[in-house]
Order: C-alpha cells, then structure tokens, then sequence
C-alpha cells in the first residue's frame, strides 16, 4: 500500500512515520492545508493507494479568534482531499474529534448522535465532516479525544513538567474522556485504510479512545504515580478554570461499531502512558 500522509511533525503523524517505510509524508511546507485545490492536486500527483488526513488546525482556544483559518484547515481542505480521492477511487481516512458533540450527559458518544459543537474548533471539524462524507468514496472519518505521545505537546508532557516544578496542582475532575495514545490512532487509521481498499462498503463515522474513560484529574495522578513524581492533585471544576474556547464534560466515544467492522478494540490508555513514559526516560 503506497500511502500518502497529510503531516509530517504532528503526534499521529510522527507514530505513522515509525510503522511504515512506503510512505510520503506532506508538511505544511509542502502542503498549504489553507489551499484546498493544491492539497487535491497533490494527491492526483502522488496517485497513492490510500491517504491519510493526520493534518488539523489544533489550537482550540486560538481558534475562537482565527475561525477562517481554523475552516480552511479543518473544514475545506479535507473536502477537496476527499473529493480527489474518490475521483482516483482509494480510500481517505480523517482523523476528527468529540467536539462535534455538545458534551453533557454521561452516556458515551455513538456515530450517530445528534452533533452540536460547543466552540469554533468543533465547528470547523463538523464541516469537515460534512464536506468527508458529501465527497463520497471509500472514507473513513475516525473521531478520537485525548490523544498524548511523547512528541510535541500534550497532557502527559505538560503534567511530566508541572509535576516536577510544584508540590500540588489544581487539574480539572468533571470533564471525563478516554486518553489516546497517538500510537494507537496510527495503527487504527492504517487498518483502516488498508481494509477499506478491499471493503469500500465500510466507508463511514467511527469511533476511537482510550479504555477506561477518566477525569483529566485521575489522568494526572496516574502519570504521576507511573512515572514516581511526588505532586498532589487537587479536583476543580470545570468552571473553576475558565478557557476562550468551551470544553465539552463528557468526551466518553462509544467505540463499538469500530470493532465490529475493522476489528480493532480500544486502545489501553495505561499500557499506552507506560510506553510513552518510557520512550521520554521518565518511567520509575
């Protein structure tokens, strides 16, 4: 499977490098995620035999004041990627988010649930979506949450250091969702594609986090107590920490449907902080 990856420095795309060698891996140097035509030319110029979307505008708070930008990286682009690749006819799969949901309840979050994004990130990522699913084809868009490695920034690293910096930190306990090694949406997003050049019948919402759903709060105490860094935690609530852009309280994906049609279970998000610990030295 020659494979075409849109990212090149992000933490999907970093775990993606290191499980395939028939790969091109497009940066934003190469690729304008803000040019929507250039980003399909790409592809009919590359031909590949899958391509994977691990490219998004990601800073949830910025996003409130950029929204254009953050649409014509999460919303436009991904569109025009889709388009391409049905008009080739391989399969696409795109990374998306549990922010298209409002996030109240405690119910995980199915495929079909009623969509109501809370900020603007999660409004660029439901048009996105849209745009995915109205191109056709052989797609997959692959919604996720949480997702830590040892690249780049993330919950883990951020806790790694506050933890050694302070005796106590005030974290966050009502929001609950599910960590995600960026390892294991690596692994899923390449099943995925590879499965769906055989059985484009598959093409649809999945869902993809870490087992067993936590609090942000709960999450921190494990890293520290993995990686034997001696800092309380303290719960807040949510309103206690107040953010530009909304966070949504209950992040729970229910993951079922991608079991059953791709065979792939949730990800341990324990084994996962482990590996990631022990790739950046910090494991006691």
């Amino acid at each position: 499977m020659t494979l075409l990856v849109f990212g090149k420095t992000g933490q999907v795309a970093l775990e993606l490098q290191a499980r395939t060698d028939d790969a091109i891996f497009l940066g934003r140097d190469q690729a304008d995620l803000t040019d929507a035509e250039a980003c399909a030319q790409l592809i009919h110029q590359h031909a590949p035999s899958a391509v994977i979307n691990a490219a998004a505008y990601t800073a949830v708070d910025r996003a409130e004041e950029d929204e254009a930008t953050a649409l014509a990286v999460n919303g436009t682009a991904p569109g025009a990627m889709a388009q391409a690749c049905a008009e080739l006819g391989v399969p696409f799969v795109h990374i998306s988010t549990d922010y298209v949901f409002v996030g109240d309840g405690d119910a995980p979050w199915t495929p079909t649930d009623p969509v109501n994004p809370p900020n603007a990130y999660g409004r660029t990522k439901l048009v996105g979506e849209n745009n995915v699913r109205n191109a056709g084809g052989a797609y997959a868009i692959l919604r996720t949450s949480w997702v830590v490695s040892a690249h780049g920034n993330n919950f883990v690293k951020t806790m790694l250091r506050l933890g050694t910096e302070r005796d106590k930190l005030t974290i966050v306990g009502d929001q609950i969702g599910g960590p995600t090694p960026a390892s294991a949406i690596a692994d899923a997003c390449l099943s995925i594609a590879d499965q769906l050049r055989s059985r484009p019948e598959l093409a649809g919402t999945y869902h993809f986090s870490g087992a067993n759903d936590t609090s942000w709060a709960n999450f921190a105490r494990a890293i520290f107590e993995e990686a034997g860094i001696d800092c309380a935690v303290e719960d807040i609530p949510t309103s206690s920490y107040p953010t530009p852009a909304t966070r949504p309280l209950n992040s729970r994906l229910d993951c079922t449907t991608t079991q059953q049609a791709f065979d792939i279970e949730r990800p341990d998000w324990r084994e996962g902080l482990t590996t990631i610990l022990t790739q950046l030295g910090e494991r006691t």
